[in-house]
């Protein structure tokens, strides 16, 4: 009796083990629980390398794994039709690393804002303008600290949290961030840049 087996494969996978099953880069379900569990464990890859390395698969691929495997089981996707397994060997945590490449990337990130903002004001002559701006207002020069400068800065702190929509592990609102949007494209570029490269050199065409 034919069964209908359904799969859901995501773009990308990361696996940590070397004996890769269809229940680790897809779902699956079927409503025979025996045929579901056996196409379950059906094996999609083995990979003998020890280092991190990404493996380039289609649909066609799985369908002719578990037809093999599960005589009788007619494959039904609803994902994708070419996926990345990304493979990551288990390693052991190093939290100083993990801090210290932290501290330093948080260091990057701040000295590079700054100076991008002093560049920015400086360019606008911000402290000027607030000078005049201050004399109209007051009458009298300002020496560089008054409640412009203070608001400013206040005002330039906040609009970057509510920007960025996120301060720490506090979030604003569920949307997500821009920082988020902008590395979900850039992780779905790199993914669909691995699997044309792969149709490419089965090909024997690239651009290189």
């Amino acid at each position: 009796m034919t069964q209908t087996v359904y799969i859901k494969l995501a773009q990308i996978t990361q696996v940590s083990k070397t004996e890769v099953n269809l229940s680790d880069v897809a779902e699956v379900y079927c409503s025979d629980k025996s045929t579901e569990a056996r196409c379950r464990a059906v094996p999609v890859l083995r990979i003998r390398s020890e280092r991190p390395m990404s493996y380039v698969k289609s649909v066609t691929d799985i369908i002719k794994k578990v037809t093999e495997e599960v005589p009788g089981a007619e494959i039904n996707s609803i994902g994708e039709q070419d996926f990345v397994i990304a493979y990551q060997p288990p390693a052991r945590p190093h939290p100083l690393w993990q801090w210290s490449k932290a501290v330093f990337v948080s260091i990057i990130c701040f000295t590079g804002a700054a100076f991008a903002i002093m560049t920015f004001n400086n360019d606008a002559n911000v402290s000027d303008v607030f000078g005049k701006i201050f004399f109209i207002m007051t009458g009298h020069e300002s020496d560089g600290v008054t409640v412009l400068e203070f608001g400013y800065s206040l005002g330039l702190a906040l609009g970057i949290i509510l920007f960025f929509n996120h301060f720490a592990g506090w979030k604003i609102s569920t949307d997500p961030t821009p920082l988020e949007v902008e590395m979900r494209l850039y992780e779905e570029n790199v993914n669909k840049t691995l699997i044309q490269n792969g149709e490419r050199e089965e090909a024997g065409v690239d651009v290189s």
